[in-house]
């Protein structure tokens, strides 16, 4: 049971690490076109600049709305290349 448990602990890290979105595909959809618990707004809109700004600024408290808690949370394990990443996966 152990190794099961490791064994997924693993994968689920590779394939986080592998596409970083994939943490907030749960709520804001697979393309960032579902507005997030009904309250976010639509990230697959926004510029790859922006949502870099947008996470950094969750990061460090400068930004955001309603959901600004929640997503300092999210946001606080993301790297910088983390945040490249997910930029250039969906924003325009």
């Amino acid at each position: 049971m152990k190794k099961l448990i490791l064994t997924a602990c693993i994968l689920a890290a590779t394939a986080l690490s592998a596409n970083p979105f994939a943490k907030c595909a749960g709520c804001h959809g697979v393309d960032g076109g579902k507005k997030a618990l009904g309250k976010s707004k639509i990230i697959k809109n926004f510029t790859k600049s922006e949502i870099v700004a947008a996470l950094n600024g969750y990061k460090d408290g400068s930004y955001g709305g309603v959901m600004k808690g929640l997503m300092k949370g999210q946001v606080a394990s993301l790297s910088a290349a983390d945040i490249k990443a997910i930029a250039e996966k969906i924003g325009k």
